[in-house]
């Protein structure tokens, strides 16, 4: 069984872009967007914030109370979106639950959306037309192609359908006439169709959720599924009881997190620069 280790690559993605901003005449700026407080999201705006310090780019946060209003803070990022030091904006997820979330999302400008989650942005990738990727997706097919794994030609089962991971996953796949299968609802009984899965990628945030008498033998199991246990981050995998079984584990933390962060920032270069 082999690790994979998204820190690793992530690094050296870090440091190819410090060279590059080093050569951008506009300084490149982060906008990020925060409802309420939550720790998962304050992990995730470290992290985020440790990257960036790491390259030279500028993190400009931007704060909102949990009870702001969906009207209110749409309002707030439009105004944000239209300053022009702002070269990209992302909404740190999830959002309070009274927020229209889609709403929100679709006040970004694609030419300003790093974390491809607004309408626009998403329906470009869906059709081959995005300078950029859903950042998790781009960190999963990284992933794959720096340990030479095969997800063209294999069957992989997506858990969940959510916007950050199941959904781009999906239309990812699907521009990649690859075979798969999309577990939407968690509580729906995945056991047989995850027994012939020859790839897993967990986005549904439910901790050890995937176990090792799950899988078959040799499977590849990417857990990209992010909660909070006991006060630590935690994955949707169990990996001490995967790991016997399985050919590749990416876990949490340590493999698709620092990636998609990674992503995140090469994508804002990307759109700054187009």
């Amino acid at each position: 069984m082999i690790l994979l280790d998204g820190k690793k690559i992530a690094e050296r993605i870090l440091k190819d872009l410090k060279a590059e901003i080093a050569g951008v005449e506009k300084p490149v700026r982060l906008a990020v967007v925060v409802a309420g407080k939550d720790p998962v999201i304050e992990s995730f705006i470290v992290q985020k914030r440790k990257a960036a310090e790491s390259v030279g780019i500028d993190v400009r946060m931007y704060p909102f109370p949990v009870d702001i209003t969906t009207n209110e803070l749409r309002k707030r990022i439009a105004e944000i979106v239209h300053e022009e030091k702002n070269t990209g904006v992302i909404i740190q997820l999830p959002l309070p639950l009274h927020i229209n979330k889609q709403y929100i999302l679709n006040a970004i400008l694609p030419e300003k959306d790093p974390d491809v989650l607004s309408s626009r942005a998403i329906g470009n990738f869906a059709v081959g037309k995005s300078p950029v990727m859903p950042p998790v997706v781009g960190a999963i097919q990284t992933l794959c192609d720096e340990y030479g794994i095969d997800y063209k030609n294999k069957h992989t089962v997506i858990l969940g359908a959510g916007v950050l991971v199941g959904r781009p996953a999906a239309l990812w796949l699907m521009n990649e006439h690859a075979a798969f299968s999309v577990v939407a609802n968690s509580r729906y009984d995945a056991g047989r169709i995850i027994a012939d899965a020859d790839i897993i990628i967990t986005g549904i945030g439910k901790p050890g959720f995937v176990t090792g008498a799950m899988i078959k033998q040799g499977a590849v199991v990417i857990d990209a599924g992010t909660s909070e246990s006991e006060g630590k981050m935690t994955g949707d995998v169990d990996v001490d009881s995967v790991t016997p079984r399985a050919s590749y584990v990416a876990p949490v933390p340590g493999g698709v997190g620092p990636l998609t962060v990674a992503i995140l920032f090469k994508n804002l270069v990307t759109l700054a620069t187009l």
